[in-house]
């Protein structure tokens, strides 16, 4: 099975520096090591994975605790967006 390639938009490398604070290197090290891997094997599901309802172009989210991750998927291209991330209490009302 071929693994996805995972692509950090400007806008996600824009929202590490400014919505996660002093978490950022914790979570830096999180999606590194526990997030990234995963997402390369099977982005579409598990634990922490959701689909967002009414999103176009499909978007899904990727949560750790408050912090939510938001990407697109290119399966032809085996690609993933990471497109967004902001804490849960702001996170919905940007989109």
């Amino acid at each position: 099975m071929t693994e996805y390639r995972i692509f950090e938009t400007g806008q996600f490398q824009a929202d590490l520096e400014t919505n996660l604070g002093a978490r950022k290197d914790k979570l830096t090290v999180k999606l590194q090591t526990l997030v990234y891997p995963q997402l390369r094997q099977q982005p579409h599901f598990g634990k922490n994975i959701r689909k967002l309802r009414d999103y176009r172009p499909e978007t899904w989210r990727y949560r750790i605790g408050d912090h939510r991750f938001f990407y697109a998927i290119d399966d032809g291209q085996k690609t993933i967006f990471l497109i967004a991330a902001d804490i849960r209490p702001k996170a919905y009302r940007r989109r």
